[in-house]
């Protein structure tokens, strides 16, 4: 299991000293730290627990003026040292520190009293206290980084932290936040961070986000060592060829292509230190980003962050909020969202299940892809929202609306079938909107579909009370011969049209069914011997007047029996086939 665990505390505290005594590696690598004293940059170590495991730890600047840093250090970590001079106790970047640990949603950790060599067991004793109450359910060791007195302890007291902490999730898409670009001879640019999900391997193809483009992965190296693949967790170096170093800064992200969005805004549910006010402008803190952005609030705990730059995230993703100090935080719930200020969509993302996210991203079905595309849930998360969340062909919708549309559809069915027993059933444009999710949820919809048009299970077309105008019809037809009958009732006419009982001609008008045969008999016959057939050579044959014959050479042009080249007719291939 791959962890990452980040120093915390005020400067002067030992944080350095502690993990070069731990790892035995020199994080300060800057020239101006090194001659300072301080910590400006971040520094990265692995650390070997007793039992063989290794951490990838990540030192932060304590310094006031480099808070930045550490939130950008603190962001991709799963577990705190927090540092704490036993001589001095907490201190103001102690306590800032702290908040920002807690808002990232980093609540696991130890706390290590430093220096305790240089100071009497009382003074000890105290600051072990102080430690204790500032961070109740956290192991306090005591250590001394130039001794070595508690090291093994403390060691210890990560490994049974590390045992608690869920790990990262290995089988999402990828994703790295930059924290360092670099060049080396032979290899070109390379870049670090942390792994916050997924796996990268030797010719991954990445995107480039939020600025573009996609980068090849030529090598993978985790602590300076070669490996086929990173996993989720770990400390990450990425040879990347073909690419200049001024490509690629601090902030941008390589992520799986397509599975998360670069968005101008951010819906999120504050967590506050101090009144954010609406329009309130300020720094937030993302990955290894920072942007500035302007606050509009939604309701009592709810805002939307409308950023100066775009910004790559993912629902459950935490941010700090920062302005001369730090101002609070917030939980992303929608990483991507319309820029319309809705508080009941805001609740509904705030309950947090697959089908309230479904519910709130639109009202109607949303393809399974943008879901994932937008960051608002993972595959694996809508599959464990099966019964509240329905998938169909690519497309989720929430349990609620779909029986909410089937009601919908069924009652209109119903209304119709009793309004119109020769036409029961209505066209599926009419019950659906023509959206490409239609063709989807129709089959869940508990309606027998007959070509484009819908039917209650089992409802068929009947006569009913107009059996009687129907046999008048067909009487009155049967007698008329070849000569066309204007049909008032068109919903008749098209059930018996339906039914094989007539043809219906245009204009409103009608014949038999056995008339329409001898019409068409008449002008293939007529072809046969002629090679075509013209209207008024059709009107002599048929006996009938020039309107009558027009409309039958039109159906049968319809109907594929013939084609009209000007004023004459030649037999299409239905036509070449029935003769």
């Amino acid at each position: 299991m791959a962890l990452t665990v980040g120093t915390a505390g005020h400067i002067d505290h030992g944080k350095t000293w502690l993990v070069r005594a731990l790892t035995g590696k020199d994080t300060d690598r800057l020239p101006e730290e090194r001659r300072r004293g301080i910590s400006i940059d971040l520094g990265y170590a692995p650390l070997v627990l007793p039992d063989g495991r290794r951490l990838s730890l990540v030192d932060v600047p304590g310094h006031e003026r480099f808070v930045r840093t550490m939130v950008a250090g603190a962001t991709g970590i799963d577990l705190f040292l927090l540092v704490i001079d036993a001589a001095e106790g907490a201190r103001p970047q102690t306590l800032e520190h702290l908040a920002i640990l807690r808002l990232l949603g980093v609540d696991q950790g130890v706390v290590a009293v430093t220096k305790a060599d240089l100071v009497d067991e009382e003074t000890l004793e105290l600051a072990l206290e102080e430690a204790r109450e500032l961070v109740p359910g956290a192991e306090v060791v005591p250590v001394s980084a130039k001794t070595g007195e508690g090291l093994d302890e403390l060691r210890a007291a990560l490994g049974r932290v590390a045992d608690s902490v869920t790990p990262r999730a290995v089988d999402g898409p990828a994703r790295l936040y930059v924290d360092r670009v670099f060049t080396l001879r032979g290899i070109g640019t390379v870049v670090t961070g942390t792994l916050w999900s997924g796996t990268i391997a030797e010719g991954d193809v990445l995107a480039l986000a939020p600025r573009g483009g996609e980068v090849r992965v030529r090598s993978v190296q985790v602590h300076d060592a070669a490996v086929e693949h990173a996993n989720a967790g770990e400390r990450v170096a990425l040879g990347l060829p073909g690419v200049e170093r001024r490509e690629v800064a601090r902030g941008d992200a390589l992520v799986t292509p397509g599975a998360f969005p670069a968005s101008y805004r951010l819906d999120v549910e504050l967590e506050e230190l101090a009144l954010i006010e609406g329009g309130a402008r300020v720094s937030v803190h993302h990955g290894t980003s920072r942007i500035a952005a302007r606050v509009a609030r939604i309701g009592e705990r709810g805002a939307q962050l409308r950023l100066e730059a775009p910004v790559v995230a993912a629902r459950g993703d935490h941010v700090v909020l920062r302005g001369e100090t730090t101002l609070g935080g917030a939980t992303v719930l929608d990483p991507a969202p319309p820029r319309r200020l809705d508080p009941r969509r805001l609740e509904l993302l705030e309950q947090g299940d697959p089908a309230s996210i479904v519910a709130a991203t639109v009202d109607a079905p949303v393809s399974v892809a943008a879901l994932t595309a937008r960051g608002l849930l993972s595959r694996a998360e809508l599959d464990q929202g099966l019964g509240a969340v329905v998938q169909a062909d690519g497309w989720a919708f929430s349990q609620r609306w779909l029986d909410d549309t089937r009601a919908a559809v069924l009652e209109r069915l119903r209304a119709r079938a009793e309004e119109s027993p020769l036409e029961p059933g209505l066209a599926v444009a009419e019950l659906l909107p023509p959206e490409p999710w239609a063709p989807a949820v129709l089959p869940l919809l508990a309606v027998e579909r007959r070509g484009a048009v819908a039917y209650l299970p089992g409802v068929a077309a009947s006569l009913g009370a107009r059996a009687d105008a129907a046999e008048a019809l067909e009487h009155e037809l049967a007698g008329s011969g070849l000569a066309a009958v204007k049909v008032e009732d068109a919903e008749l006419a098209r059930y018996l049209e339906a039914e094989g009982r007539l043809v219906r001609l245009g204009d409103g008008f009608a014949v038999s069914a056995a008339a329409y045969e001898r019409a068409r008999d008449l002008v293939v016959e007529e072809c046969r011997a002629a090679g075509e057939i013209a209207l008024a050579r059709f009107r002599d044959l048929a006996a009938v007047g020039r309107r009558d014959a027009q409309l039958l050479l039109e159906r049968l042009d319809q109907d594929g029996v013939t084609r009209r080249l000007g004023d004459r007719r030649v037999l299409r291939r239905a036509g070449r086939e029935t003769a």
